[in-house]
């Protein structure tokens, strides 16, 4: 008869499974399969802590952390590469600098994907597996309610110092459209969504709003980030010997401008979004306050 699955075991074997289906797929260059195992891998990291804190654990998120280092760029640059092709689908932007552009990424992608190959080869996705189990379940082997219970609070608690940092950085941004803030924004508002996911999923709650709404400010910041980066990438160009044709350089202007037009029509969705995001960080530090509060009136009983 097999041992029984402990709810810790449970928080980490779905992403697991995930990483290992997406990987190999990702290895031979499948885009949405990079993808996916570079969001398992993310949210690994987020549930690795909680039912790990101990240095075996600490190896295992060192590890899962170097998969998401060596997939992150190779899915900047898809990222990049399908934001170009929706612009250039327009119409609006010349060709040769769509073409240009692509070209150059590509390369860079080429280049990129061989070093992630070569860096993902090194981790033992199937031995990382096993290690990770066998630690949850020799930690674990003996579930009780008061220590699942405790494990819901810290996990509340933590998300609860994120909806803190993400108010700051909405704070800290204002209503201006300055793009390092934006993506200090950004940042904040994934980490609190996983965090009540992560949340969501140890309560067994079903409860989706806020949760939704946090990927909706994801997904717009997101693209205002993408649409940064692919900026930035244009204006290397812009700065080099192969922009010297001119009939290129001004497809290469008219690129920039119409990049940074939908940056700050996105922009003005993200500043009518802000009340709403505020609103869910409040929500969730009155949860952690609440869970807090619950914790000291256990230990004084």
């Amino acid at each position: 008869m097999g041992q029984r699955t402990t709810p810790s075991e449970t928080l980490i074997r779905q992403q697991l499974r995930i990483l290992e289906r997406a990987l190999p797929a990702a290895k031979q260059g499948d885009v949405n399969r990079l993808h996916e195992a570079r969001v398992a891998t993310r949210r690994l990291r987020e549930r690795l802590p909680l039912v790990l804190p101990s240095s075996a654990g600490r190896k295992i998120v060192r590890k899962v952390r170097r998969l998401s280092r060596a997939l992150g760029p190779v899915r900047e640059l898809d990222v990049a590469l399908q934001t170009l092709e929706e612009v250039g689908s327009g119409g609006e932007v010349p060709s040769t600098a769509i073409t240009k552009l692509r070209k150059l990424l590509r390369q860079e992608r080429q280049r990129l994907y061989a070093d992630m190959c070569n860096q993902v080869a090194r981790v033992d996705i199937d031995k990382l597996r096993r290690r990770a189990v066998a630690a949850v379940r020799k930690t674990h082997s003996r579930p009780t309610s008061s220590r699942e219970a405790k494990r819901v609070g810290a996990a509340q608690q933590r998300a609860g110092r994120r909806a803190l940092r993400l108010r700051v950085a909405i704070e800290n941004a204002a209503g201006l459209y300055l793009p390092d803030r934006l993506h200090d924004v950004r940042i904040a508002v994934k980490k609190l969504r996983y965090g009540l996911e992560l949340v969501r999923e140890m309560r067994g709650s079903r409860a989706m709003a806020r949760i939704a709404m946090l990927k909706e400010a994801q997904d717009l910041l997101g693209r205002m980030h993408d649409l940064e980066v692919l900026i930035g990438r244009v204006r290397a160009v812009q700065g080099s010997s192969s922009a010297a044709d001119l009939r290129l350089s001004a497809g290469l202007d008219r690129l920039v401008r119409r990049l940074e037009t939908e940056c700050r029509q996105r922009h003005g969705h993200y500043v009518a979004l802000r009340r709403r995001l505020i609103a869910v960080c409040e929500h969730t530090l009155t949860a952690a306050d609440a869970t807090q509060a619950g914790t000291r009136e256990s230990s004084a009983a």
